[in-house]
């Protein structure tokens, strides 16, 4: 279903709102932000100067260095008595990334994420599980309160305690659930553990964010737990979810981005230029309407690409295509850029093996190693010398032609790697840094 009226307006109309939004954010920006003001001055740019929406390209780039360098409310532009919600990154690499709300930032967000529950078939009547951790992360109380707006029944489960999950799923009718899918594949293994037979579930449908997953997890998701899988993209530092969302006509290609409210943009990652639409490379957010930590030409990391036009879905709204990695994930090997979803795709097409797997990257003699730890379906075949080889060789044979380099690969038994509640840790550089 459209929630909102505006996900189906003509091009002219949502750039003429997008332009009028847009002076307002740069100026309220410009006003009321120190750090932004002292870059706009130093690139010779005033909010005067934003007369279309190309002149965004003027506005200076901003990186999560900016929002780690002003913690905690170095950024804002609202006065903290003004805040009704914060929420933060995990801050495994500093200082954690802080989200500020007003009462009109809380409003917004809780219409995007309505258009998510709504773009994936949701409506009043169904009963929605959120499996999302229910503290400083965004997903779990964003999700929830769109959830609500729409009209859903929802179940705040939180994450972990996958038995207790299943039974309320069972006895409570749940029909649609919300988590990372690496969370989905845990659940799936529980169920089929402890035999539990599908048809006691009216389960139709997964609202899926936090992590990317490729479309070969997706089909492997859907086998398994019967269900119809969507995704749904967001960040901490642009609102948490609720930026873009699949639709039931996108099959797993693409996703709307609620661009009355986050206008985006692709640029070349090492140049910065602005590549044609339909091109490949980082995009770029900036917040038309937030009050509390407006946002402009934020840099996201993500590889993606953009296309306009009407879908079959009715909506007008641009349209991104599924994140295929982002440029700070992309590690160099051997001077080959690889993608941990490159190797995804390679692990699911592979029968025998599970679907958690852990990238681990070392040096050795001066070189960069990667290797593959996988898990096996059947335990039993590791005592299986010829066969485990020859699955060996099969992985490796199918990485190479991927990656355009050799991977060790390990094969371990299964249940081996750590199972994640919440987002999975797919890679473990353990390569020393020379800077």
């Amino acid at each position: 279903m459209i929630w909102n009226p505006v996900e189906s307006i003509s091009r002219a109309d949502m750039e003429a709102l997008q332009l009028e939004r847009l002076r307002w954010s740069v100026a309220r920006t410009y006003d009321r932000v120190a750090v932004f003001r002292a870059r706009m001055d130093a690139a010779g740019v005033r909010p005067e100067h934003i007369r279309t929406l190309a002149d965004i390209r003027l506005l200076p780039l901003t990186t999560k260095e900016d929002l780690r360098s002003g913690y905690p409310f170095g950024l804002f532009a609202s006065p903290v008595s003004e805040m009704v919600r914060f929420h933060a990154s995990s801050g495994t690499t500093g200082k954690p990334i802080v989200a500020g709300y007003t009462r009109g930032d809380m409003e917004m967000w809780t219409d995007c994420c309505a258009r998510v529950a709504g773009g994936a078939g949701l409506d009043q009547g169904d009963i929605a599980q959120v499996s999302f951790g229910y503290g400083m992360f965004t997903g779990g109380l964003g999700m929830h309160y769109g959830l609500e707006r729409l009209g859903c029944t929802v179940i705040p489960a939180s994450a972990g305690n996958t038995e207790r999950q299943i039974m309320f799923m069972q006895d409570f009718g749940v029909t649609a659930m919300i988590s990372t899918p690496s969370y989905a594949l845990h659940l799936a293994e529980i169920i089929e553990d402890n035999g539990i037979d599908l048809s006691t579930f009216r389960l139709r449908t997964a609202l899926f964010g936090g992590e990317g997953h490729t479309p070969a997890m997706k089909t492997e998701i859907e086998r398994r737990l019967g269900i119809l899988d969507t995704q749904n993209y967001g960040l901490t530092e642009i609102c948490g979810p609720g930026v873009s969302f699949e639709c039931l006509e996108s099959h797993g290609h693409f996703m709307h981005i609620n661009e009355d409210h986050f206008y985006p943009e692709i640029i070349d990652p090492d140049t910065g230029e602005v590549l044609p639409e339909g091109t490949e490379g980082e995009m770029l957010l900036t917040t038309l309407t937030k009050e509390g930590i407006p946002m402009l030409r934020y840099r996201t990391k993500d590889i993606t690409s953009l296309h306009r036009g009407t879908c079959a879905c009715g909506r007008t709204t641009v349209r991104m295509d599924m994140v295929k990695g982002r440029s700070d994930d992309m590690m160099i090997i051997r001077g080959v850029n690889v993608f941990p979803s490159q190797i995804e795709s390679v692990l699911m097409t592979v029968k025998g093996i599970g679907p958690h797997y852990l990238i681990v990257v070392t040096t050795e003699k001066a070189l960069d190693r990667i290797e593959v730890q996988v898990e096996v379906i059947d335990g039993a075949l590791l005592d299986r010398y010829s066969e485990l080889e020859r699955l060996r060789d099969e992985i490796r044979h199918k990485l190479r032609v991927v990656l355009q380099i050799d991977a060790r690969v390990t094969l371990l038994n299964p249940k081996t790697l750590e199972r994640s509640t919440g987002k999975s840790k797919r890679v473990d550089d353990r390569r020393v840094k020379t800077f």
